[in-house]
């Protein structure tokens, strides 16, 4: 006879009492409002704003907006550490570009290293050149008639194709590059002279309505040297006539030409413009090589205001690049030769910075962290 403990029902565990997970409805999730939300997010780097497009359809729309992109641009153009310096090596049959944090270089116990970039212009046929730099946006040449306008924080880019009036045959050309903030449009500006007979012709091209025109009241007669420079709304170029040079301006908005008085001592050198906080100025070498003196327009168009600020000696015969970045110290950075280097006004020293992974001669470019879109079409 089995035992009356073998007919026993096991007996059943006492299952422990879990805790409530919230209802997933909207009514119970705290939420942060929308305001304060956008606040934080303007203030995050490029690279997990990317990221954070995936979050939500909401934060996608977000981050997305016009108004938000023009946000955080500001944001981004007040902090240096969202700064990188674009380098263009001196090799033509190179197309591979590097960059590195400007920050970095300011760091006096840190060794900055550059880091290849993807370039979009693939195998030019003399090499790819900067055009400018703005709002995150940089133009790229290929020495020819194509260009390039691209975002390198977002890796997106708009290529600008048959950038050379159809009658010009092959030509030489110097080109420019800005925005104008009165119907938000980014513009590239090109001087072509053909290399057959004397004929000269300048072109603006249009981001926004993605068209290319004929800048009529274009008068030549005049070199124009170098990379032009984006201050105030304009673009200016150092040009020389029989010899003397001056500075030379085209306005993107109204589309005009203008003239501005260089610095009183031009004579003692070649002159290159630049940017220094904001303002317009001039890199003036020495013929002999020994110093550089800096002069800036601290009142725009206005001669009397052209100020020497520094005046910078060199024990090397080397050539100064103009001004890329003043750091809020006293600080400039500028680029000799294969290195960066680091003017302190305070003490009149010079800082040679090591960087890593660069090993010729470069051309350097500053370009800001941005979401700004150079392609309207694929600005998703």
């Amino acid at each position: 006879m089995e035992s009356e403990a073998s007919h026993q029902r096991p007996k059943r565990r006492k299952l422990r009492k879990l805790t409530q997970i919230p209802s997933t409805s909207s009514n119970s999730i705290p939420t942060l409002p929308d305001e304060l939300i956008a606040a934080i997010l303007v203030r995050v780097p490029v690279k997990y704003l990317l990221q954070f497009k995936c979050v939500s359809k909401n934060w996608f729309d977000l981050i997305s907006s016009p108004e938000f992109v023009k946000t955080h641009l500001s944001f981004s153009a007040k902090d240096y550490t969202r700064h990188i310096s674009l380098l263009q090596f001196e090799r033509l049959e190179d197309s591979n570009m590097k960059y590195c944090s400007v920050s970095s270089l300011f760091h006096d116990d840190s060794v900055s290293e550059a880091f290849d970039l993807d370039c979009p212009m693939k195998n030019p046929p003399q090499g790819v050149y900067f055009s400018g730099s703005v709002n995150g946006l940089i133009c790229l040449s290929n020495g020819f008639n194509e260009l390039v306008i691209w975002n390198p924080s977002i890796r997106k880019f708009k290529k600008v194709l048959d950038f050379l009036p159809t009658q010009m045959g092959q030509c030489w050309f110097n080109c420019g590059f800005g925005y104008d903030e009165v119907h938000d449009d980014y513009k590239v500006v090109g001087i072509f002279s053909s290399m057959i007979k004397a004929n000269f012709e300048a072109m603006i091209y249009s981001l926004k309505n993605d068209s290319l025109k004929t800048l009529e009241d274009f008068k030549p007669g005049l070199s124009y040297c170098g990379s032009p420079k984006f201050v105030k709304g304009k673009l200016h170029w150092i040009t020389t006539r029989r010899g003397r040079q001056g500075i030379t301006s085209i306005d993107l908005v109204d589309e005009k030409w203008g003239k501005l008085e260089q610095p009183c001592s031009y004579k003692e050198g070649d002159l290159n413009v630049g940017v220094l906080g904001g303002d317009l100025s001039v890199l003036c070498n020495s013929y002999e090589r020994t110093h550089s003196d800096v002069w800036v327009m601290k009142e725009y168009g206005v001669k009397e205001s052209w100020t020497k600020l520094y005046t910078i000696r060199f024990p090397e015969n080397y050539t100064l690049s103009p001004p890329l970045f003043m750091y809020n110290e006293g600080e400039i950075l500028f680029v000799f030769e294969s290195t960066f280097a680091i003017y302190n006004t305070k003490n009149d020293s010079i800082t040679y910075r090591e960087v890593t992974n660069v090993d010729d001669s470069i051309e350097a470019e500053l370009c800001i962290e941005s979401l700004v879109c150079p392609d309207l079409q694929n600005n998703d």
